[in-house]
């Protein structure tokens, strides 16, 4: 049981993630190289003000904000003259960004090691069918579930996910239309890159916040969006839950083999379903 809750846990997190990326993907056509920084930059950021406040939910707002403005910033600012040009340009500007943060996280919290406390309300455990469940774990998966709920709703039952999807399909004819598509591709890159900082401070208590935790992070990030299908949201939780659940069942009983299994999925869709093993012809974020 416990293998199970590890794995929902992690999928629930590696959907966090890859949803602000697939998003991003789907509706601006940009491949966000700079998601897992973002993932990072969040995680610091909640366990800086977890740390000074006491307040781990504060810490999560301010990380989703804050990291969402600084995606704002750089759509705004770096990414959006760049639309009309090559994707080199942008993959090259995102690898920028990169640099940019890691260099920002240095300055402000130095090299070393951070570990974020766990929250006093979700600390602990319980027994669950025989085994021992630390209450953050079914935290994670509780709010995985209401995050995915909440951004189905926000995308396909409200007007600013009808707007979101015309600005993806057709962006002159929006702006023919008098709706200000340029803010709609400002507004959901910035949303993406909040749901990154969201997965970095979800994720602080769970494991070290490190420099390197983006770029570890994001392997499995890119895997997901991949196999879930490029800019579709319900594959993106489908290939999270996946990648979960292969991870922690890997890690338990072989764990050498735990990214040679994960690679060799990725390889075989690729070769035999390179749209994605749950893309669907018709419906695409």
């Amino acid at each position: 049981m416990s293998t199970i809750i590890i794995g929902l846990s992690l999928g629930m997190l590696l959907f966090l993630l890859a949803s602000g990326l697939t998003l991003i993907f789907g509706m601006l056509g940009v491949i966000n190289f700079a998601h897992g920084a973002l993932y990072m930059l969040g995680a610091y950021l909640s366990f800086d003000i977890a740390h000074r406040t006491g307040s781990f939910a504060l810490g999560v707002i301010v990380a989703t904000v804050v990291v969402g403005l600084a995606g704002i910033a750089m759509e705004r600012f770096a990414l959006r003259p760049l639309y009309n040009r090559p994707h080199f340009y942008q993959l090259v500007l995102t690898f920028g960004f990169i640099l940019v943060l890691t260099e920002a996280v240095k300055l402000f919290w130095g090299l070393g090691y951070k570990e974020a406390p766990m929250p006093a309300l979700l600390s602990g455990s319980v027994d669950m069918f025989g085994s021992t469940i630390p209450v953050y774990r079914l935290f994670v998966i509780g709010f995985g579930a209401a995050a995915a709920i909440g951004l189905f709703a926000a995308l396909e039952r409200s007007t600013f996910g009808m707007l979101v999807r015309a600005a993806s399909s057709d962006s002159e004819m929006v702006q023919t239309l008098g709706l200000p598509a340029s803010t709609i591709r400002t507004a959901v890159f910035g949303f993406g890159a909040g749901l990154a900082g969201l997965a970095g401070a979800i994720a602080a208590p769970l494991f070290p916040i490190e420099l390197g935790m983006g770029t570890n992070t994001i392997i499995d990030c890119f895997i997901v969006v991949i196999l879930g299908g490029l800019g579709n949201i319900r594959g993106v939780v489908a290939a999270a839950l996946l990648i979960g659940m292969v991870r922690a069942i890997g890690y338990t009983f072989m764990p050498s083999w735990v990214d040679v299994l994960t690679f060799a999925m990725l390889i075989a869709t690729l070769l035999t379903r390179p749209q994605g093993l749950f893309s669907r012809p018709v419906r695409s974020a």
